[in-house]
């Protein structure tokens, strides 16, 4: 099954930029509404809730240590009614999903990686065998950053059978989407990736009987692992959390370039959420909270420009009734998004002083150019057709802007600002 989604790069929005931990059910309703409202008909239909749904005090991307998470008898998270008042009387996220897939959008949710903490101490009960919570924890497998799980040992009898309890509940709710969080670590020296848990994890979602894509965070996921990340995930992190600072977006460009291969129906390098709009209501990541983003125009320009061409998912991050008008602009340019949904064999073709330049083809025997300026002042650049090994005539044409600009058999110019970029189709006649 898991070739019979994501065939493009998955789009949607996800809770955690805006409000961390402590997203509620009202929050996701009203930016589902919005997103059915403004943003389906450009292909944007994933709504998923991030980490801790589960927490009942969650207040921000902070996290309380040993936090009492809401849990059923057989060691599986639930969701916390005073947040999401439809889970009541066992509903969990069976209403959600409902409104949401109403909306003709598709529902999501995060995990992390393990078994709750809580339930190997209290040794609850796993369903559809005689094994218990310890029997399967691997107590020294912990998550630096948060308290909530012990890591599970995939050799242990009782581990597969607990991961499929978890898929066939999300399966019952509905679930579309899950991101599976701390699969991959770095330490000094080397990378811990948890490729036995992410085989439980696959093998679960084929028999639970529904279509869900998996979503791998948060990286850096080590390059080493493509090959078992195309087997068995839709879409993973290639960084660590990306937030709105141009040391983030110029980082992107090196991960990008190390990726460019990778990336098919399927199985897509993920280069992290947009941090555009509104952000940071509920968080306090990097020392920053409530604001417009940080990113000028030009940056976050740029930033779409890499992700649809090199083909990232793209998941929102802000608060999406709070978009203004330039926001709007850059979720709603399908010219832009075609790129993202009917390109191939986006490359890198050169990185030379504060100049980077992505080519690829469309699905008519176009081209793609991407020109980005990576420096502090404004440059030209120039283009010299052969040098693309083209040998026609083509029309010229700005993607953002939607206007055809010359027809040349030669070379074309553009002047690019500091941190901006220029994105145009070659087609010819």
């Amino acid at each position: 099954m898991k070739g019979q989604v994501a065939k493009t790069p998955p789009m949607g929005w996800n809770s955690w930029d805006c409000y961390g931990a402590s997203v509620t059910e009202e929050e996701v309703r009203a930016n589902a509404e919005y997103m059915a409202m403004h943003l389906k008909s450009y292909g944007w239909e994933y709504v998923v809730v991030d980490i801790q749904w589960y927490e009942p005090e969650a207040y921000s991307s902070m996290y309380r240590p040993f936090a009492d998470l809401v849990m059923d008898e057989y060691s599986r998270l639930w969701p916390a009614i005073n947040r999401f008042p439809s889970a009541t009387d066992g509903m969990g996220f069976k209403a959600l999903g409902e409104y949401i897939h109403s909306l003709g959008l598709k529902f999501g949710i995060h995990i992390m990686r393990g078994i709750p903490r809580q339930a190997v101490h209290a040794n609850t009960k796993i369903l559809a065998t005689d094994k218990r919570a310890r029997d399967i924890a691997s107590t020294n497998s912990i998550c630096a950053w948060n308290t909530d799980m012990y890591g599970v040992d995939a050799s242990k009898e009782g581990a597969q059978a607990y991961y499929n309890s978890l898929f066939d509940l999300y399966a019952s709710w509905g679930v579309d989407f899950v991101k599976v969080d701390d699969c991959s670590k770095s330490f000094i020296g080397f990378t811990d990736y948890f490729a036995d848990e992410i085989e439980l994890i696959r093998h679960a979602i084929d028999q639970c009987g529904r279509e869900i894509v998996l979503s791998l965070s948060p990286g850096p996921t080590p390059i080493e692992e493509a090959q078992h990340l195309k087997k068995h995930a839709n879409m993973w992190r290639m960084t660590n959390d990306y937030w709105d600072c141009w040391e983030d977006l110029l980082f992107a460009f090196e991960k990008c370039h190390e990726w460019e291969n990778h990336g098919g129906a399927g199985h897509w390098p993920d280069a992290d959420m947009l941090p555009i709009g509104r952000i940071g209501v509920r968080s306090c990541e990097r020392g920053r909270g409530d604001r417009q983003t940080l990113f000028t125009k030009d940056e976050q320009v740029s930033m779409l420009t890499l992700w649809c061409m090199f083909r990232s998912p793209l998941m929102l991050g802000c608060e999406l009734r709070d978009s203004d008008e330039f926001t709007v602009s850059l979720m709603t340019n399908e010219e832009v998004l075609h790129v993202l949904n009917h390109s191939q064999g986006a490359r890198q073709l050169y990185r030379e002083d504060q100049k980077i330049a992505w080519m690829s083809c469309d699905d008519e025997l176009g081209y793609y150019l991407a020109l980005f300026n990576i420096g502090e002042t404004e440059i030209i650049i120039r283009t010299d057709l052969k040098d693309l090994g083209l040998r026609e005539e083509y029309i010229i044409r700005d993607l953002w802007t939607k206007k055809d600009l010359i027809k040349t058999s030669t070379s074309f110019e553009c002047c690019i600002s500091p941190h901006g970029s220029q994105f145009f189709k070659l087609t010819s006649k």
